[in-house]
C-alpha cells in the first residue's frame, strides 16, 4: 500500500511539474509573439525598421524645418530626428519616442497624445542658440501598438512633420570627414545617415522601465552625431546616457575638451537604474572633438569597443 501511495504521489508531482512547464512555455510563446508590424506601419503612415533586441523603430525627421544653431544649419539627421520605437512584451508593446516641435505645436500635440493615452515623460531643449526655437517631447505608451501608432499619427498631424510622400527623394549629402580617424579616436564605429556621421554606444548593464527590459534602440544608448562643416571640421551634438554618479564626471570631461553642455535632464519616469541625459555641442576639428568625447565615454559604464 505504501508503495502504491508513493507511486501515486510521484505521478501527481510529475503532472504538476509538467503543467507548470507547459504554462511557462505558453507564456514565453505569448511574450515572444511579434505584433502585426504592417498594421502598425499603416496606422502611423510610414514604414518602420527592425532593430536589435526585437525593437521596431520609425523615423520622423523634421525636414520641413530650417533651423540654425550658432550659425550652422542643422540637418534633420543631426538634431531634428523625431522617432518612435516599440518593444513587444506580454501586454502588447512598450513605446517610447522623441518628438521635435516648434513652440506653437507643443500643446496641441500634447493634448492629442493625452487624448489617446500616450503620456509625456519630459519636455525640454537639446540645443542652444537655435532659431526658430525647438523643443523635444519624450513620450511613453503601453498596450496595443496600433492604437498607440494612431494616436502618434494624430498628434503629428498637428505639426508640419512631412509624411512619407512629402520627404524629398534627393540623395543624401556625403559625409566629408575622415571617419576612419574619428572611429579610431572614439574607439567605436559609426554610420552615415542623411549627411551626418552617427555613433551609437549602448550601456553595459541591463536597463528597465516599469520592469520591461529596454534595448539601446529604445533611446537609452549614448548618441554622438558629427555634421561636416568643411575643412575637416564638424559640429557635434547628441546625448550621453548616465547613472547619477557618472553625471558630473562626464560634464567635467566634456568641458575639459572645450565641448559645451547644453542640457541635463531625464527622459524616462520609471527607469531602473535611474538615468540622466547630458546633451552637448561643439564646432571644431572633428578628430580633436572625437578624442574629447572618448574621455567622456570612458567615464560611463558603456559597452567597451571590440579589440
Amino acid at each position: 500500500m505504501l508503495r502504491l501511495l508513493t507511486e501515486w504521489g510521484r505521478r501527481r508531482a510529475a503532472l504538476a511539474i509538467g503543467a507548470l512547464l507547459l504554462l511557462g512555455v505558453r507564456g514565453q510563446l505569448l511574450q515572444a509573439q511579434s505584433p502585426d508590424w504592417a498594421a502598425v506601419d499603416a496606422a502611423l503612415g510610414r514604414p518602420g525598421a527592425a532593430q536589435e533586441g526585437g525593437v521596431r523603430r520609425w523615423a520622423m525627421p523634421r525636414s520641413d524645418l530650417r533651423v540654425t544653431a550658432a550659425g550652422i544649419t542643422l540637418r534633420p539627421a543631426f538634431a531634428l530626428g523625431a522617432w518612435l520605437a516599440m518593444v513587444p512584451h506580454e501586454d502588447g508593446v512598450m513605446a517610447m519616442g522623441d518628438l521635435v516641435l516648434l513652440e506653437d505645436e507643443l500643446n496641441p500635440v500634447l493634448s492629442a497624445l493625452q487624448a489617446g493615452g500616450v503620456e509625456q515623460t519630459a519636455i525640454h531643449h537639446h540645443v542652444m542658440r537655435e532659431s526658430p526655437r525647438v523643443l523635444y517631447m519624450h513620450i511613453h505608451g503601453h498596450g496595443d501598438p496600433v492604437a498607440i501608432a494612431r494616436t502618434v499619427a494624430a498628434a503629428l498631424a498637428r505639426t508640419g512633420t512631412p509624411g512619407v510622400a512629402g520627404v524629398a527623394a534627393a540623395a543624401a549629402p556625403s559625409v566629408e570627414l575622415d571617419t576612419t580617424a574619428i572611429s579610431a579616436a572614439l574607439g567605436r564605429q559609426g554610420r552615415a545617415n542623411g549627411g551626418v556621421w552617427q555613433v551609437g554606444v549602448p550601456r553595459a548593464e541591463t536597463l528597465r522601465d516599469a520592469g520591461v527590459v529596454l534595448p539601446a534602440a529604445m533611446g537609452v544608448g549614448t548618441v554622438i552625431n558629427f555634421q561636416p562643416t568643411g575643412g575637416g571640421r564638424a559640429a557635434i551634438t547628441g546625448d550621453f546616457v548616465m547613472v547619477a554618479e557618472e553625471v558630473n564626471r562626464v560634464m567635467r570631461a566634456l568641458r575639459g575638451a572645450n565641448i559645451e553642455v547644453t542640457s541635463l535632464h531625464n527622459h524616462l519616469l520609471q527607469d531602473d537604474p535611474r538615468l540622466f541625459f547630458v546633451h552637448f555641442w561643439a564646432h571644431d576639428d572633428a578628430v580633436v572633438l572625437a578624442r574629447g568625447l572618448r574621455h567622456a565615454l570612458d567615464e560611463t559604464n558603456s559597452v567597451q569597443p571590440t579589440r
